[in-house]
């Protein structure tokens, strides 16, 4: 159906206007209670406002980082001092409402076809106003922190060192792309109302949360594997959490509402669960120790933020038990009244949040030499590797393992979604998938992760294992199949459930793309020649986002060419199994070639990062890379085979069931006196060789 676009000043049928009163006896009343509804909801972002202003300046004070400037030392002054947490504040709070607006008019509504609902249009409408305020807010804060980092007031800045702090260092650039990313967002949510573009938008406003989590305490601490990762996973939660609700308030009178706030109440256990781990995790690896986290200002801080979010999973439970079957009889009020409350401690809690980033960390207090490696690698220089020592020394990374855990727990749920109903799933798939699994959290969080940021060799043990040996157990479960047989279909035709959204991507053009048998083994091949002759190994390892993007087109690519060569899922393209024996002998040839010119070549790959960070007792940088080359070019022959007798074993069965499906054709069309294909065909070959007879 074709899309229609709502006007842009809908006064009189604004969904989220107060119902228009009938004449008679009860016109006061009505009349009093829209008026009610309306001043409470002009007071709600006003009550949030000010929770979240008390908790950020007490925070700030708690935490010290509004102590008393120290004479001698720079001090940007006042303005800076104040406005650069309000500002961050205020950009966190436009965030989080521009995803949550986005979230909800993408998934959590129903929708119109293939466009949003009207509710969902008036979301996409803020959602581009919320956005610009982001960009602004985030815009002001490079000038912030540029005055906070030189000591000097707002006013005298030059454009210039502005401009240099936001191209060339890392904190600048990160919210520089942020900047950019929300005017995108600001532009999408603008410009039309179909469900795609709204997803695509709310995609790209999570992504926007995530440049400066990288760039932070978080970066430069300790072990920042888990600090960066188990802050972004912070980041973006609160965002989804906080945000849906805030969204639902903002549309509470949809017709729809009651299935909206049940999907997202789901949604918001899966993110109490990820900020209270991700919270501890990060706390964890800034407190430093235990006794911290009650000595410490910064330890009080974290304590403030822990209580808060036990009373908002109090409060999330009473949604659950409270609200929603008040929603499916009708009743908004009582939602409306506890959500504001939630909202209001959501405010509260961002505040502390601030307020910790602003806050310095529990340190030692010796004058201890900095280690430069330490600095680099986040943790100290390894002993020399035993078997002890890459399984025992773990380096866990909160993506990663949240990855394992998470998809093994949606593969077991879903196989026990299907036993219940009365199906079978072969218990071949489901050790597949989970050994698949093990492996991948194996060689990226126990000592083996640890020991391949400084040795070549290790680095390329893990490549191999994570490009070949994950795909092919992973591809061997099925998930896809799993998924679409497990996932229930929503109540309401016009919601995009998982099962529907799975759909649309397979058969979407960019997976058409992926899948292709040419692109799928040109970026697995291409990726190994790219990434080892062309420069980008040692500037991919030192940066933590570089790293987790080099570790997901490992794990990617290698999927995607088994997907193609061996895979049993819908939505692979249909490729005739002689093609599918020639690609995966190109691809053995070209992964052996890769292997040899490896072996073969004279220089350093990535002189920029194993040099630097070579411990002392390893051999030679050189002859540590030709034995990472050794292992590039031996590994694969084990996989290879297996994949070789896959394929031919596939391309048996295929001839096997096509042959059997001529014979019953041949049988039918004996039963019933017609000709059958191969009869047809074979008198078509009869007549054209009289053709060529008669000719003759």
């Amino acid at each position: 159906m074709p899309e229609i676009r709502p006007p842009e000043t809908p006064p009189s049928r604004a969904p989220d206007a107060a119902p228009a009163a009938t004449t008679g006896p009860d016109l006061p009343r009505a009349e009093a209670t829209g008026a009610g509804h309306r001043l409470a909801a002009a007071l709600l972002p006003v009550a949030a406002a000010v929770a979240g202003a008390v908790a950020l300046v007490s925070a700030l004070r708690v935490g010290g980082a509004l102590a008393a400037a120290i004479p001698g030392l720079p001090d940007p002054g006042p303005v800076t001092t104040w406005a650069l947490p309000a500002v961050r504040l205020f950009g966190d709070a436009l965030a989080t409402l521009t995803v949550g607006a986005l979230v909800t008019a993408a998934f959590l509504l129903p929708g119109d076809g293939p466009s949003v609902s009207p509710h969902g249009w008036l979301l996409l409408r803020r959602a581009g106003l919320l956005s610009a305020g982001w960009a602004a807010a985030a815009l002001t804060l490079i000038v912030l922190t540029v005055s906070d980092l030189l000591g000097l007031p707002p006013r005298r800045l030059s454009g210039a060192t502005v401009l240099s702090f936001a191209t060339s260092i890392s904190q600048g650039r990160a919210l520089l792309l942020q900047v950019a990313l929300a005017l995108v967002v600001t532009a999408l949510a603008r410009v039309g109302v179909s469900r795609g573009l709204a997803t695509t938008a709310a995609a790209l406003a999570l992504v926007a949360l995530t440049p400066p989590a990288f760039t932070g305490h978080a970066a430069g601490a300790g072990n920042h594997q888990t600090a960066v990762s188990s802050l972004v996973l912070h980041v973006l939660a609160a965002a989804l959490w906080a945000g849906g609700l805030a969204a639902l308030l903002m549309v509470r009178r949809s017709p729809g509402i009651a299935d909206a706030a049940g999907r997202y109440s789901r949604l918001a256990l899966g993110c109490l669960v990820t900020v209270a781990v991700s919270g501890l995790a990060n706390a964890a690896v800034r407190l430093g120790a235990i006794e911290q986290l009650w000595q410490s200002r910064y330890g009080w801080l974290v304590c403030a933020k822990l209580v808060a979010l036990m009373v908002l999973g109090v409060v999330g439970a009473a949604h659950r038990s409270r609200t929603l079957p008040a929603l499916r009889a009708r009743r908004p009020g009582a939602f409306r009244r506890l959500a504001a409350g939630e909202l209001v401690v959501f405010a509260a809690t961002v505040a502390v949040a601030v307020a910790l980033s602003r806050s310095p960390t529990p340190v030692a207090t010796d004058p201890v030499e900095p280690d430069p490696i330490t600095e680099l690698l986040g943790f100290p220089l390894p002993a020399a590797p035993t078997p002890g020592n890459l399984l025992g020394e773990p380096l866990p990374d909160l993506f990663f393992l949240t990855a394992s855990v998470v998809g093994a727990y949606a593969y077991l749920a879903g196989v026990r979604r299907l036993r219940r109903a009365g199906h079978r799933w072969p218990p071949a798939r489901t050790l597949s998938w989970l050994a698949g699994l093990l492996v991948f959290a194996a060689f990226t969080g126990l000592g083996v992760a640890r020991y391949a940021y400084v040795l070549f060799s290790v680095h390329m043990a893990q490549h191999m294992v994570l490009s070949m040996l994950v795909p092919i157990l992973l591809v061997g479960g099925a998930p896809v199949t799993l998924a679409l047989r497990a996932l229930r279909r929503p109540t309401d035709p016009q919601v995009r459930g998982a099962r529907e959204w799975l759909l649309r991507v397979l058969h979407g053009r960019p997976a058409r793309l992926l899948t292709h048998p040419v692109v799928a083994l040109g970026g697995y091949a291409g990726g190994l020649f790219a990434l080892y002759f062309g420069d980008l190994l040692g500037a991919l390892m030192r940066t933590h986002l570089g790293h987790l993007a080099m570790v997901a087109h490992f794990v990617v690519s290698g999927y995607l060419l088994f997907w193609v060569l061996i895979g049993v899922d819908p939505g692979r393209r249909r490729v005739p199994h002689p093609v599918l024996v020639l690609l995966h002998l190109i691809a053995m040839m070209l992964h052996g070639f890769f292997g040899l010119a490896l072996l073969q070549t004279p220089t350093v790959i990535a002189p920029d990062w194993y040099p630097a960070v070579h411990p002392p007792w390893a051999s030679s940088v050189l002859e540590d890379q030709r034995l990472g080359a050794g292992i590039a070019w031996a590994f694969g022959e084990i996989p290879a085979v297996f994949v070789m007798v896959l394929l031919v074993r596939q391309w048996i069965t295929a001839d096997r069931r096509e042959q059997a499906r001529l014979d019953r054709a041949a049988d039918r069309a004996e039963a019933t006196g017609e000709e059958d294909d191969l009869a047809r065909y074979n008198a078509f070959l009869a007549e054209a060789a009289r053709a060529d007879t008669a000719k003759d």
